[in-house]
């Protein structure tokens, strides 16, 4: 299984990168919209939420609404020995600082830092380089996201590109017995404004 999750990893990587930064830009935009129109979205007082990097679907554009609505944006800093997250509170993007992964993470601040145990009415935006019909995905292997999503319980949603959104992730033998389904995904061409399963 370890080798099939590797090989798909990268094909999925080698696809996404194939796609022109006009484009990538034209499909976030409306998956955003489709979140702002999400119930999930509307109800939500509190955002965990990645802070895209890359050719990730784009969430900067949604921080910036969160903060506008009045909402609370937590970002995650792992935490590499452990394969967990840290969240914190932020409310600007500058003074991040970036990971040996590259990524921009909120610094340490025990006075900022939070959980999303016991938060329902919380709202998760969750990466992956492909997501199935059932809400499963294919993340990029560090298991963070697997161990967030066990203890989260609001709701998680996967942002998805529809190229990349697959039929059926366990048929293809990459579906392991401890990772979670998000409980919707949103693509730019989903016919509802959240797929929900």
């Amino acid at each position: 299984m370890r080798d099939r999750k590797r090989a798909l990893r990268q094909e999925l990587r080698e696809a996404r990168a194939a796609i022109g930064a006009g484009e990538r830009a034209r499909i976030d935009a409306l998956i955003a919209e489709k979140v702002l129109r999400s119930d999930a979205w509307a109800k939500a007082s509190e955002v965990y939420t990645y802070l895209s990097f890359g050719c990730e679907v784009d969430t900067r554009v949604l921080v910036e609404h969160a903060w506008r609505e009045g909402k609370r944006v937590a970002l995650p800093r792992c935490v590499s020995g452990k394969r967990c997250m840290r969240w914190f509170v932020v409310d600007t993007l500058d003074g991040l600082e970036r990971s040996a992964m590259g990524v921009e993470e909120p610094r340490a601040d025990a006075a900022r830092e939070v959980t999303a145990t016991g938060c329902e009415s919380a709202l998760a935006l969750v990466p992956g380089l492909a997501f199935d019909g059932r809400g499963f995905r294919i993340g990029y292997g560090g298991g963070f996201y697997d161990g967030f999503l066990a203890g989260f319980e609001g709701v998680s949603m996967g942002l998805c590109r529809a190229q990349f959104l697959m039929g059926d992730l366990c048929a293809l033998g990459v579906v392991e017995p401890h990772d979670l389904p998000v409980d919707l995904v949103v693509c730019e061409d989903c016919g509802l404004d959240a797929q929900p399963f």
